[in-house]
Parts: C-alpha cells; sequence; structure tokens
C-alpha cells in the first residue's frame, strides 16, 4: 500500500522542462572568458592551401577562441599563463611538471580557432559568441604579440587567421589543458614563479 501511494503522488509531479533550465542556467552565467586549449606537442605544423606555413618542434599547440566580450587582460591573463604553466618535466631533478615552456626553451605555435565558442543548436554549430572576423583579426594579431614580446619573438610561430588550415600534431603524453581567461576560480590567480 506504501509503495501504491508513493507512485501515486509521483506521477501527480509536475515535470521540470529541462531544456527551459539549461537555457536559464546558461543565461545566469554566460561564457565570457577567452579560451585557449593548450596541447604539449612534441612537434606541430600548419598547412594552408597544401602549403607548411608554420610549424615547431617541442612545446605548446595552443587553439585559440576570442569571444565577443574579451579585451586586454583577456589576452594578459592567457598570454602569462600559457607561458607559466608547468607542463614538462624537469629533466635535472625527475620532477614531472615541473617546468614551463621558457625553462625548456621551447617554442609556442598559436592557432586561432572560433569554433571554440561553437554552441549546438539542435545539431548544428551556432558560433554567435565569438569575436566577429573584423574585430578578432587585429585582437588575435595583439595576442600573437603580446606572446612575442613576453618571451622570444623566434619561438612564437602562428596560423593564418581565417584561413582553412590543416593542424598536425604529436600531442605528447598526451597532455592537454583548457584555459578560460575569467573562470571564477583564475580570477585571483597568481604566477608561480617557482
Amino acid at each position: 500500500m506504501y509503495a501504491g501511494s508513493a507512485l501515486s503522488s509521483f506521477s501527480t509531479r509536475p515535470t521540470i522542462n529541462t531544456t527551459r533550465l539549461a537555457t536559464c542556467s546558461r543565461k545566469a552565467h554566460p561564457i565570457r572568458a577567452m579560451r585557449a586549449v593548450v596541447q604539449r606537442v612534441a612537434s606541430a605544423s600548419v598547412e594552408v592551401e597544401g602549403r607548411i606555413v608554420s610549424e615547431i618542434g617541442p612545446g605548446l599547440l595552443v587553439l585559440v577562441g576570442l569571444h565577443e566580450s574579451d579585451s586586454d587582460a583577456d589576452a594578459d591573463y592567457i598570454c602569462r599563463k600559457v607561458l607559466n604553466m608547468r607542463l614538462f618535466p624537469n629533466e635535472n631533478t625527475g620532477r614531472g611538471w615541473d617546468q614551463n615552456v621558457m625553462q625548456r626553451n621551447y617554442e609556442v605555435l598559436l592557432v586561432s580557432q572560433f569554433t571554440l565558442y561553437g554552441i549546438l543548436k539542435g545539431n548544428k554549430p551556432d558560433f554567435h559568441v565569438a569575436m566577429p572576423p573584423q574585430t578578432a583579426k587585429p585582437f588575435y594579431a595583439s595576442l600573437v604579440e603580446r606572446f612575442q614580446k613576453s618571451y622570444n619573438p623566434d619561438a612564437i610561430k602562428d596560423g593564418v587567421f581565417g584561413a582553412m588550415m590543416k593542424v598536425s600534431l604529436v600531442n605528447d603524453g598526451p597532455v592537454t589543458m583548457q584555459l578560460d581567461s575569467q573562470s571564477p576560480k583564475n580570477s585571483n590567480d597568481a604566477v608561480e614563479e617557482s
């Protein structure tokens, strides 16, 4: 009898519209950040129209998604964090996750990728929160320049903005990290020098 009454009360409960809940949740916490997908690589290259336009040996391949609301502060954060991420082992001490790309004198290959801000509407991707191309192109160029000034200009490579690129890589590990410039946890991040 108890089970029957529980079943009866369950069947009369109102249903929750999960689609609306997901939409409300998205509106309450909109994505507003520059996004970087950082991969530790043994090598990586970018090919455009059958020609290799950039390549690196050991280092980091960084796919960069620009949000329409990104600012210089977002670019500063991504540049600082990518260059200081301790994703490499220290061969002298044997410690893993101990050195950054600069300490190893490795290279960085930056690739602009607006599809990092794709949102599926049904089965079709929508990129409306990505920075528009006319704004994104100079902003991305300033990000590349920021990396060059912060490290060694010769160690920073990039793809061709807006081109159809074939990106090849040998992921070392594999190690892949996603970094958003304004996630709540990152707002108080300090750079660890050691």
